[in-house]
């Protein structure tokens, strides 16, 4: 039975991991009968949103006791996970992956990844696993990979296409319902709610991308 990490960010679009996109993602990966391992960075959020109001509160809280929500508290401190412990990982998206995963949401032109998930999914890529990142986590990959010319997508947002080629990342259209797999890298993308109206649409992108991911992972 392959090992799957699912790579969160924290809890809640605006701040941390998108829960729809998680939990679809482990809904997908259950019934392949796939053994989930859940793992977030032992870090402090950037920020904490308000999902009510949508403006930022004035407090601390941890990604990796915000991402233990989605979890159900069954999750690892990603600083000790490694790439022998799993087949492949899976990042959803949120803003947490653009904000606590990386520093993409900064708007920069260049941006740096966690140390912790930096390690971790290089360590995976050097040891051919594969690894898949939905709606706008291939921006994380982006920056970890781009120098090889790592083909993804985040669906049909022109400007922030153009932000992953700055790094060297090959950007290719999508539709929600559809992925891109990068065959030599063993990378699969999909936009998910970068284009999703409804949670069904984004479903079947991800579980196109999850069964693409476990494939590559048994190969």
């Amino acid at each position: 039975m392959p090992r799957v990490a699912i790579i969160l960010s924290g809890c809640g679009v605006n701040d941390g991991a998108e829960i729809h996109e998680s939990v679809l993602t482990l809904l997908a990966l259950d019934r392949m009968d796939v053994e989930v391992v859940f793992a977030a960075p032992d870090v402090g959020q950037a920020d904490v949103v308000d999902h009510v109001t949508g403006s930022t509160c004035d407090e601390q809280r941890n990604v990796l006791r915000e991402s233990a929500r989605i979890a159900r508290g069954v999750i690892r401190d990603l600083a000790g996970l490694s790439a022998g412990d799993v087949d492949a990982a899976i990042l959803p998206g949120g803003f947490g992956a653009a904000k606590n995963l990386s520093n993409f949401a900064s708007g920069g032109s260049s941006w740096e990844v966690n140390p912790d998930v930096a390690r971790f999914l290089k360590e995976l890529h050097a040891a051919g696993k594969p690894i898949g990142a939905i709606c706008i986590a291939p921006a994380v990959l982006a920056a970890l990979f781009g120098g090889e010319g790592v083909t993804l997508t985040i669906g049909t947002d022109e400007g922030t296409a153009m932000r992953l080629e700055g790094q060297g990342a090959r950007h290719r259209a999508c539709r929600v319902d559809d992925i891109v797999i990068d065959s030599d890298r063993r990378i699969v993308t999909t936009p998910a709610y970068m284009l999703a109206g409804r949670i069904s649409e984004a479903a079947d992108g991800i579980e196109k991308l999850c069964g693409a991911v476990v494939e590559l992972a048994r190969c």
